[in-house]
C-alpha cells in the first residue's frame, strides 16, 4: 500500500481509461492502485498523488462542463521538466503555456522556477516546475 498524502485531489474525469492514457503512459503517473468496479485509480509521480474517478454521480456539486479544472491549476515539481516537455512535443500534445522562466517574491527573496503548464483531458491545468533557487 502506498504511503498516502495529507490530501490527494481527486479528480472527476468523463473517461478513465482516457485520463489513464494521458496520466500514465504520456506524463509517466504510475498506478498505485485501481478499483476498476469504481472506475477509479490513484495516481503519483514525484511525491505528487492523484485520485481519478469516472464521474458517477457521488460527489457532485453541480454540473461538469469542459473545462472541469476552472479556477484551479496544479502545480507538479519535478527534478527536470525538459523530458517531459519533450515527450509532450513529441507526441502533439497542446502545451497550454510554453516553457519559460519565472521568478515569484516570496516575502523579502524571489524563488525561480522553469515551468509550463498542460490541460489534461478534461481540462484540468497541470503546472510543471522545475526549481531554479532562490535569490
Amino acid at each position: 500500500m502506498p504511503q498516502f498524502n495529507v490530501l490527494i485531489p481527486e479528480l472527476s474525469v468523463s473517461n478513465l481509461e482516457k485520463s489513464l492514457e494521458f496520466y500514465v503512459n504520456l506524463l509517466h503517473f504510475k498506478i498505485e492502485y485501481e478499483r476498476p468496479e469504481d472506475q477509479f485509480a490513484l495516481l503519483s509521480l514525484n511525491g505528487c498523488q492523484f485520485m481519478l474517478e469516472q464521474v458517477n454521480g457521488h460527489w457532485s456539486t453541480g454540473e461538469l462542463s469542459y473545462p472541469f479544472g476552472r479556477g484551479i491549476n496544479f502545480q507538479i515539481e519535478l527534478d527536470a521538466i525538459d523530458p517531459l516537455y519533450n515527450r509532450l512535443l513529441t507526441a502533439a500534445y497542446p502545451i497550454k503555456y510554453d516553457m519559460q522562466e519565472n521568478w515569484y517574491r516570496a516575502d523579502d527573496a524571489h524563488v525561480g522556477q522553469k515551468e509550463f503548464l498542460v490541460m489534461d483531458p478534461d481540462g484540468y491545468l497541470l503546472r510543471f516546475v522545475e526549481d531554479l533557487g532562490t535569490r
